[in-house]
Protein backbone atom coordinates (compact mmCIF):
# COMPACT_ATOMS: atom_id res chain seq x y z
CA UNK A 1 0.00 0.00 0.00
CA UNK A 2 2.85 2.38 0.90
CA UNK A 3 4.22 2.01 -2.61
CA UNK A 4 1.11 3.06 -4.49
CA UNK A 5 0.66 6.03 -2.18
CA UNK A 6 4.23 7.13 -2.86
CA UNK A 7 3.49 7.09 -6.59
CA UNK A 8 0.56 9.39 -5.92
CA UNK A 9 2.72 11.96 -4.11
CA UNK A 10 1.82 15.28 -5.80
CA UNK A 11 4.50 16.32 -8.29
CA UNK A 12 3.56 19.49 -10.15
CA UNK A 13 5.10 21.02 -13.28
CA UNK A 14 4.89 24.73 -12.48
CA UNK A 15 5.70 25.81 -16.04
CA UNK A 16 2.22 24.62 -17.06
CA UNK A 17 0.69 27.43 -14.99
CA UNK A 18 1.25 29.77 -17.94
CA UNK A 19 -0.37 27.67 -20.66
CA UNK A 20 -3.45 25.67 -21.63
CA UNK A 21 -3.01 23.43 -18.60
CA UNK A 22 -3.26 26.27 -16.07
CA UNK A 23 -6.57 25.11 -14.61
CA UNK A 24 -5.57 21.47 -14.18
CA UNK A 25 -2.28 22.61 -12.59
CA UNK A 26 -4.17 24.92 -10.21
CA UNK A 27 -6.45 21.99 -9.33
CA UNK A 28 -3.41 19.82 -8.55
CA UNK A 29 -2.01 22.53 -6.25
CA UNK A 30 -5.41 22.88 -4.56
CA UNK A 31 -5.68 19.13 -4.01
CA UNK A 32 -2.12 18.96 -2.66
CA UNK A 33 -2.78 21.84 -0.22
CA UNK A 34 -6.08 20.36 0.99
CA UNK A 35 -5.08 16.70 1.19
CA UNK A 36 -1.31 16.50 1.59
CA UNK A 37 0.10 19.78 2.98
CA UNK A 38 3.08 18.99 0.72
CA UNK A 39 3.88 18.96 -2.99
CA UNK A 40 6.97 18.79 -5.19
CA UNK A 41 7.62 21.35 -7.93
CA UNK A 42 9.43 20.74 -11.21
CA UNK A 43 10.19 23.56 -13.68
CA UNK A 44 9.79 26.11 -10.90
CA UNK A 45 11.89 28.77 -12.63
CA UNK A 46 15.06 28.51 -10.52
CA UNK A 47 18.04 27.70 -12.73
CA UNK A 48 19.45 24.20 -12.44
CA UNK A 49 22.94 25.62 -12.72
CA UNK A 50 22.38 27.78 -9.61
CA UNK A 51 20.96 24.79 -7.71
CA UNK A 52 23.98 22.68 -8.68
CA UNK A 53 26.33 25.44 -7.47
CA UNK A 54 24.51 25.73 -4.13
CA UNK A 55 24.57 21.95 -3.69
CA UNK A 56 28.29 21.68 -4.52
CA UNK A 57 29.23 24.44 -2.05
CA UNK A 58 26.93 23.07 0.68
CA UNK A 59 28.42 19.57 0.45
CA UNK A 60 31.99 20.88 0.33
CA UNK A 61 31.37 23.20 3.29
CA UNK A 62 29.94 20.33 5.34
CA UNK A 63 32.94 18.08 4.61
CA UNK A 64 35.46 20.82 5.31
CA UNK A 65 33.91 22.64 8.28
CA UNK A 66 31.20 20.56 9.94
CA UNK A 67 31.71 16.81 9.49
CA UNK A 68 34.55 16.49 12.00
CA UNK A 69 32.71 18.62 14.55
CA UNK A 70 29.64 16.39 14.20
CA UNK A 71 31.72 13.21 14.66
CA UNK A 72 33.33 14.63 17.80
CA UNK A 73 29.96 15.65 19.22
CA UNK A 74 28.53 12.16 18.61
CA UNK A 75 31.62 10.53 20.13
CA UNK A 76 31.34 12.74 23.21
CA UNK A 77 27.68 11.76 23.64
CA UNK A 78 28.49 8.05 23.52
CA UNK A 79 25.40 6.76 21.69
CA UNK A 80 25.79 3.28 23.21
CA UNK A 81 25.56 4.60 26.75
CA UNK A 82 22.54 6.85 26.28
CA UNK A 83 19.16 5.91 27.74
CA UNK A 84 16.25 5.72 25.27
CA UNK A 85 14.71 8.82 26.88
CA UNK A 86 17.88 10.80 26.03
CA UNK A 87 17.95 9.42 22.50
CA UNK A 88 14.32 10.46 22.05
CA UNK A 89 15.41 14.08 22.51
CA UNK A 90 18.20 13.97 19.91
CA UNK A 91 18.23 14.77 16.19
CA UNK A 92 20.93 13.23 13.99
CA UNK A 93 21.63 16.38 11.99
CA UNK A 94 24.31 19.01 11.50
CA UNK A 95 22.88 22.47 10.74
CA UNK A 96 23.46 26.18 10.37
CA UNK A 97 21.01 29.01 9.72
CA UNK A 98 21.08 31.94 7.31
CA UNK A 99 18.72 34.91 7.63
CA UNK A 100 17.67 36.75 4.44
CA UNK A 101 14.84 39.09 5.52
CA UNK A 102 14.32 41.62 7.07
CA UNK A 103 18.11 41.82 6.63
CA UNK A 104 20.64 39.22 5.58
CA UNK A 105 23.34 37.88 7.89
CA UNK A 106 25.02 35.70 5.25
CA UNK A 107 28.20 37.81 5.40
CA UNK A 108 28.52 37.24 9.15
CA UNK A 109 28.44 33.44 9.05
CA UNK A 110 31.95 32.09 9.66
CA UNK A 111 33.68 29.60 7.34
CA UNK A 112 31.58 30.36 4.24
CA UNK A 113 33.63 30.98 1.10
CA UNK A 114 32.81 34.05 -1.00
CA UNK A 115 31.46 31.94 -3.85
CA UNK A 116 29.16 30.09 -1.44
CA UNK A 117 27.90 33.38 0.05
CA UNK A 118 27.16 34.77 -3.41
CA UNK A 119 25.36 31.59 -4.49
CA UNK A 120 23.25 31.62 -1.30
CA UNK A 121 22.32 35.29 -1.81
CA UNK A 122 21.26 34.61 -5.40
CA UNK A 123 19.37 31.47 -4.40
CA UNK A 124 17.52 33.37 -1.64
CA UNK A 125 16.33 36.00 -4.14
CA UNK A 126 14.97 33.28 -6.43
CA UNK A 127 13.30 31.40 -3.56
CA UNK A 128 11.67 34.60 -2.29
CA UNK A 129 10.18 35.20 -5.76
CA UNK A 130 8.93 31.61 -5.89
CA UNK A 131 7.38 31.83 -2.40
CA UNK A 132 5.51 35.01 -3.35
CA UNK A 133 4.34 33.48 -6.61
CA UNK A 134 3.02 30.46 -4.70
CA UNK A 135 1.19 32.68 -2.20
CA UNK A 136 -0.56 34.34 -5.16
CA UNK A 137 -1.58 30.94 -6.55
CA UNK A 138 -2.92 29.95 -3.13
CA UNK A 139 -4.93 33.22 -3.00
CA UNK A 140 -6.39 32.30 -6.39
CA UNK A 141 -7.37 28.82 -5.27
CA UNK A 142 -8.83 30.09 -1.98
CA UNK A 143 -10.85 32.86 -3.61
CA UNK A 144 -8.94 35.55 -1.71
CA UNK A 145 -8.07 38.83 -3.42
CA UNK A 146 -4.61 38.99 -4.97
CA UNK A 147 -1.95 40.01 -2.48
CA UNK A 148 -4.02 39.02 0.57
CA UNK A 149 -1.56 36.45 1.98
CA UNK A 150 1.51 38.58 1.27
CA UNK A 151 -0.13 41.57 2.99
CA UNK A 152 -0.96 39.51 6.08
CA UNK A 153 2.62 38.21 6.18
CA UNK A 154 4.09 41.69 5.83
CA UNK A 155 3.21 43.15 9.25
CA UNK A 156 4.85 46.56 9.48
CA UNK A 157 8.37 45.48 8.43
CA UNK A 158 7.82 42.87 5.72
CA UNK A 159 8.08 39.08 6.01
CA UNK A 160 10.83 37.13 7.73
CA UNK A 161 12.73 34.73 5.53
CA UNK A 162 15.58 32.39 6.39
CA UNK A 163 17.22 29.11 5.47
CA UNK A 164 18.19 26.10 7.55
CA UNK A 165 21.07 24.24 5.90
CA UNK A 166 21.20 20.66 7.20
CA UNK A 167 23.26 17.58 6.58
CA UNK A 168 22.15 14.19 7.87
CA UNK A 169 25.26 11.99 8.13
CA UNK A 170 25.12 8.18 8.07
CA UNK A 171 23.81 6.88 11.37
CA UNK A 172 24.90 3.57 12.92
CA UNK A 173 21.58 3.13 14.77
CA UNK A 174 18.75 4.49 12.60
CA UNK A 175 16.28 2.27 14.44
CA UNK A 176 17.06 4.17 17.66
CA UNK A 177 17.37 7.75 16.54
CA UNK A 178 15.63 10.08 14.05
CA UNK A 179 17.42 12.45 11.70
CA UNK A 180 14.80 14.98 12.77
CA UNK A 181 11.86 14.22 15.05
CA UNK A 182 8.27 14.57 13.81
CA UNK A 183 6.87 18.13 13.86
CA UNK A 184 4.81 20.62 11.91
CA UNK A 185 6.49 23.82 10.73
CA UNK A 186 5.47 26.93 12.64
CA UNK A 187 5.73 29.43 9.82
CA UNK A 188 4.20 30.23 6.46
CA UNK A 189 5.38 28.47 3.33
CA UNK A 190 8.48 26.29 3.26
CA UNK A 191 10.61 25.63 0.17
CA UNK A 192 13.00 22.68 0.38
CA UNK A 193 15.90 21.85 -1.91
CA UNK A 194 16.75 18.28 -0.88
CA UNK A 195 19.32 15.69 -1.83
CA UNK A 196 18.21 13.78 -4.92
CA UNK A 197 20.18 10.62 -4.00
CA UNK A 198 19.74 10.09 -0.26
CA UNK A 199 16.13 10.00 0.90
CA UNK A 200 14.77 10.29 4.43
CA UNK A 201 12.02 12.92 4.49
CA UNK A 202 8.58 11.50 5.33
CA UNK A 203 5.17 13.02 5.95
CA UNK A 204 2.24 11.64 7.91
CA UNK A 205 -0.86 11.02 5.79
CA UNK A 206 -3.92 9.11 6.96
CA UNK A 207 -1.88 7.52 9.75
CA UNK A 208 0.92 6.32 7.42
CA UNK A 209 4.44 7.68 7.02
CA UNK A 210 4.98 8.36 3.32
CA UNK A 211 8.32 9.09 1.63
CA UNK A 212 8.77 12.45 -0.09
CA UNK A 213 10.56 11.21 -3.21
CA UNK A 214 14.03 12.69 -3.85
CA UNK A 215 14.01 14.19 -7.37
CA UNK A 216 16.78 16.13 -9.06
CA UNK A 217 16.30 19.92 -9.27
CA UNK A 218 12.91 19.81 -7.60
CA UNK A 219 11.67 22.13 -4.85
CA UNK A 220 9.48 20.50 -2.21
CA UNK A 221 6.84 22.84 -0.80
CA UNK A 222 5.03 22.41 2.50
CA UNK A 223 2.60 24.58 4.43
CA UNK A 224 3.22 25.83 7.96
CA UNK A 225 0.91 26.45 10.92
CA UNK A 226 0.27 30.08 9.90
CA UNK A 227 -1.37 29.08 6.62
CA UNK A 228 -3.57 26.64 8.53
CA UNK A 229 -4.77 29.51 10.74
CA UNK A 230 -5.26 32.01 7.89
CA UNK A 231 -7.21 29.46 5.82
CA UNK A 232 -9.22 28.54 8.95
CA UNK A 233 -8.16 24.91 8.59
CA UNK A 234 -8.96 24.56 4.88
CA UNK A 235 -5.25 23.87 4.40
CA UNK A 236 -3.39 22.00 7.14
CA UNK A 237 0.23 21.94 8.24
CA UNK A 238 1.35 18.31 8.28
CA UNK A 239 3.60 16.30 10.61
CA UNK A 240 6.87 15.32 8.95
CA UNK A 241 10.19 13.85 10.02
CA UNK A 242 13.58 12.79 8.68
CA UNK A 243 14.65 9.15 9.00
CA UNK A 244 18.36 8.63 9.65
CA UNK A 245 20.07 6.42 7.05
CA UNK A 246 22.98 4.03 7.48
CA UNK A 247 24.84 5.22 4.40
CA UNK A 248 25.13 8.47 2.47
CA UNK A 249 24.89 12.01 3.86
CA UNK A 250 21.58 13.70 2.99
CA UNK A 251 21.64 17.41 2.18
CA UNK A 252 18.59 19.52 3.01
CA UNK A 253 18.25 23.27 2.39
CA UNK A 254 14.92 24.40 3.82
CA UNK A 255 13.87 28.03 3.35
CA UNK A 256 11.09 29.43 5.51
CA UNK A 257 9.03 32.34 4.13
CA UNK A 258 7.25 33.48 7.29
CA UNK A 259 5.17 36.40 8.53
CA UNK A 260 6.99 39.41 9.99
CA UNK A 261 7.43 39.32 13.78
CA UNK A 262 4.61 41.83 14.39
CA UNK A 263 2.22 40.44 11.75
CA UNK A 264 -1.24 39.73 13.18
CA UNK A 265 -2.40 36.28 12.08
CA UNK A 266 -6.10 35.34 12.02
CA UNK A 267 -8.52 33.44 9.78
CA UNK A 268 -9.30 35.29 6.55
CA UNK A 269 -12.86 36.63 6.99
CA UNK A 270 -13.78 35.26 3.54
CA UNK A 271 -12.98 31.72 4.76
CA UNK A 272 -14.92 31.83 8.02
CA UNK A 273 -18.30 30.09 7.92
CA UNK A 274 -21.33 31.15 9.88
CA UNK A 275 -20.20 28.90 12.73
CA UNK A 276 -17.74 30.25 15.25
CA UNK A 277 -14.15 30.74 14.12
CA UNK A 278 -12.05 27.70 14.75
CA UNK A 279 -8.64 29.37 14.86
CA UNK A 280 -7.23 32.12 17.09
CA UNK A 281 -5.93 35.60 16.32
CA UNK A 282 -2.37 36.36 17.50
CA UNK A 283 0.89 38.15 16.81
CA UNK A 284 3.32 35.88 14.95
CA UNK A 285 6.21 36.54 17.35
CA UNK A 286 4.09 35.34 20.29
CA UNK A 287 3.37 32.10 18.45
CA UNK A 288 7.08 31.57 17.76
CA UNK A 289 7.96 32.06 21.43
CA UNK A 290 5.46 29.35 22.33
CA UNK A 291 6.58 27.06 19.47
CA UNK A 292 10.24 27.20 20.52
CA UNK A 293 9.57 24.95 23.50
CA UNK A 294 6.86 22.80 21.91
CA UNK A 295 8.13 22.15 18.38
CA UNK A 296 7.91 18.38 18.66
CA UNK A 297 4.46 18.36 20.29
CA UNK A 298 1.05 18.38 18.62
CA UNK A 299 0.04 21.77 17.20
CA UNK A 300 -3.54 21.83 18.56
CA UNK A 301 -2.54 22.80 22.14
CA UNK A 302 -0.46 25.64 20.65
CA UNK A 303 -3.53 27.00 18.88
CA UNK A 304 -5.53 26.65 22.11
CA UNK A 305 -2.86 28.54 24.06
CA UNK A 306 -2.96 31.37 21.51
CA UNK A 307 -6.74 31.63 21.95
CA UNK A 308 -6.08 32.47 25.59
CA UNK A 309 -3.94 35.40 24.48
CA UNK A 310 -6.41 36.91 22.01
CA UNK A 311 -7.40 39.70 24.37
CA UNK A 312 -3.85 41.11 24.10
CA UNK A 313 -4.05 41.27 20.32
CA UNK A 314 -7.38 43.01 20.26
CA UNK A 315 -6.26 45.57 22.80
CA UNK A 316 -3.74 47.32 20.60
CA UNK A 317 -1.34 45.13 18.66
CA UNK A 318 -3.73 45.29 15.75
CA UNK A 319 -2.54 48.82 15.06
CA UNK A 320 0.68 47.35 13.68
CA UNK A 321 -1.00 45.92 10.56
Amino acid sequence: MGETMELAFPVIDLSKINGDERQSTMDMIKDACENWGFFELMNHGISHELMDTVEKHTKEHYKKCMEQRFKEMVASKGLDQLAQSEIDGLDWESTFFVRHLPESNVNEIPDLGDDYREAMKEFAVELEKLAEKLLELLCDNLGLEQGYLKNVFNGSKGPTFGTKVSNYPPCPKPDLIKGLRAHTDAGGIILLFQDDKVSGLQLLKDGNWIDVPPMKHSIVVNLGDQLEVITNGKYKSVMHRVIAQTDGTRMSIASFYNPGSDAVIYPAPALVDEEAEVYPKFVFEDYMKLYAGLKFDAKEPRFEAMKGMEANVNSGAIATI
